[in-house]
């Protein structure tokens, strides 16, 4: 079924429209909650609470196209995962001692897999790990981040830096820990 005519379905509430609207996007949407939040159960709650906001959205939503519909979603289930994370976790900027010292390969980060980076981001702290995953997977500016989260743009700025250098410290550390066991096989 054509995107418009399942969100037109899901507008008057028919059970079967909302039940293949998530069917379709669950899997994508779990991915893109967990992103943002450490454990699935919340990722899940997360999700569930984004397609209700999606289905009590919808009246109000005017179909585009597909892709401004599918942003859509993806920005409401964005903010339900910052909405868990403001409550359960308050949003605590990471002090220096996090960024060690520990030697990094320039192109470190360019070398990963996707599902070998999406482990390491779930290891950032929470500050790193938002702002990261709004600037450089959400595609949203400093500013933007910067409204979203009650931070200055400065802080965004400062935080996104923070967690290129934590990844590319956890990916050297992983490359160094892969390369030990090597040699002791």
């Amino acid at each position: 079924m054509e995107l418009a005519k399942l969100l037109q379905e899901c507008k008057e509430e028919r059970l079967t429209a909302q039940k293949w609207l998530f069917d379709r996007f669950s899997t994508s949407f779990f991915l893109l909650c967990r992103r943002y939040l450490r454990n699935n159960e919340t990722a899940e709650e997360c999700m569930m609470n984004g397609f209700l906001c999606i289905f009590k959205a919808l009246p109000n939503f005017e179909y585009k196209n597909d892709g401004a519909a599918i942003n859509w979603m993806k920005r409401i289930m964005v903010n339900e995962c910052l909405r868990s994370l403001r409550k359960k976790e308050p949003m605590l900027l990471v002090a220096e001692e996090f960024a060690q010292e520990i030697p990094v390969a320039d192109n470190a980060l360019d070398q990963l897999a996707a599902e070998e980076l999406f482990q390491l981001i779930t290891q950032l702290p929470i500050g790193y790990r938002t702002v990261f995953n709004l600037h450089v997977i959400e595609g949203l500016k400093h500013g933007e981040i910067a409204q979203e989260l009650g931070i200055t743009e400065g802080t965004s700025k400062s935080q996104l830096n923070k967690a290129r250098i934590l990844l590319q410290q956890l990916l050297a550390a992983k490359n160094m820990e892969t390369n030990a066991q090597r040699k002791t096989k």
